[in-house]
């Protein structure tokens, strides 16, 4: 069987080759620890560190000594949220989010809250966009952090930060952003744009799963945090473990080359993506497209399809690799958190799929897999008796 045509993108992406060639040496050859400064091996670990360091500081405009090494963005997620929370032991917290964030944030959430802690889970517009006149009117005396997710994992929706930022430092409240699907893509300047925590993972950009970052602006904000893993000291204190050196290194290498490629990249993710959906809704018509199609991904597109059984759905393409929704929510088999706080059906929720684009993707791949979801479409439509209405576009 040849491989299915990827477009899933959002699940995690390809190494780049240019990073697999970066790391390859660290496996083998520059094998030392970072920690061990007594000898050249680890001094050539510390400084493949270091260089990485500042290659995923230059992708946000922050500082090296910003940037702090983890094992992806759901480690560095809990770091934030439960690092705040003991850090702020003894006195009142209260944490705002969104409906439509990562498991990774409403998770840690959920278990601060059962712990006692105020957490706000504001619902979101129709087109997934947080209403910051809703966002201003939770905030309290006693709120210490704002996390909201730069762009969402399914349905693409950027939300906006710069604005968020700005109410955040008005109100002397951190900020924090998951830029995981971001960073591939879309350029963000810290100096500019008030984030005080920012957390990025590898695998979602070109780079090697098991590596992320926390950015952590110390100069900007103060933002105090106590450490989840202990028992060395590494990363400032902050993040105990041996580093994995090849990990960051790729890490590093990607934020070089998302730096470099991510505004050509998205013009033509841009042009590729608008024309998936255009074939899509020539041929089927009745569809739905969910989330803003004005502040999103430019390779995101995320589509329900009324009058079709979910799981049928995605078992007649074998050839197209996508999904239903984010990869972590994938074995509960429950519809979409993210579409159901935009007020879709728990059926129609089941009955989307989920385009992520990437750098490997081509015309060919994508007319392919228009054709493919056409075909799957007009077939389980008559056969799909009871399922929702056809819903305009």
């Amino acid at each position: 069987m040849t491989s299915p045509v990827y477009l899933d993108h959002h699940a995690t992406t390809p190494v780049a080759p240019s990073v697999f060639e970066a790391m390859r040496p660290y496996f083998t050859e520059v094998f030392g620890n970072p920690g061990s400064l007594g000898h050249a091996y680890g001094w050539q670990a510390q400084e493949a560190v270091g260089t990485a360091r500042a290659q995923v500081a230059r992708l946000l405009n922050a500082a090296p000594s910003e940037i702090l090494f983890t094992s992806g963005a759901t480690e560095s997620n809990n770091l934030v949220l439960k690092g705040l929370v003991g850090a702020r032991r003894g006195r009142s917290t209260h944490i705002v989010t969104t409906a439509t964030e990562h498991k990774s944030v409403l998770d840690p959430l959920a278990r601060l809250s059962r712990d006692g802690i105020r957490v706000t889970v504001l619902p979101v517009a129709g087109d997934g966009r947080l209403p910051l006149d809703l966002l201003e009117r939770s905030l309290g005396e006693d709120t210490a952090l704002i996390s909201v997710m730069a762009a969402n994992n399914e349905i693409g929706t950027l939300q906006p930060l710069e604005a968020i930022g700005r109410l955040a430092r008005e109100r002397g409240i951190l900020f924090h952003t998951d830029f995981t699907q971001a960073a591939a893509l879309l350029s963000l300047d810290v100096q500019k744009v008030p984030v005080d925590l920012l957390t990025l993972s590898g695998h979602k950009m070109y780079g090697p799963k098991g590596v992320g970052a926390l950015m952590v602006g110390s100069g900007r904000s103060g933002a105090e945090l106590i450490a989840q893993l202990d028992g060395g000291g590494q990363e400032q204190g902050l993040r105990a473990g041996t580093l994995n050196v090849p990990g960051i290194v790729g890490l590093g290498e990607a934020c070089d080359l998302a730096r470099k490629s991510r505004e050509s990249d998205a013009q033509r993710l841009t042009t590729l993506r608008d024309h998936l959906k255009e074939t899509l809704a020539a041929a089927l018509g009745d569809l739905r497209i969910n989330g803003t199609w004005t502040h999103r991904l430019p390779n995101n597109l995320n589509v329900s399809f009324p009058g079709v059984d979910g799981e049928a759905l995605l078992h007649a393409l074998p050839e197209v690799a996508v999904s239903s929704g984010s990869a972590c929510n994938a074995a509960s088999g429950e519809p979409s958190h993210v579409l159901l706080a935009l007020g879709l059906d728990p059926g129609l929720a089941r009955a989307t799929l989920r385009f992520g684009l990437g750098r490997p993707t081509t015309a060919d791949d994508v007319d392919f897999a228009a054709a493919r979801v056409i075909e799957a479409i007009r077939r389980l439509r008559p056969v799909s008796p009871g399922m929702d209405t056809p819903v305009a576009t």
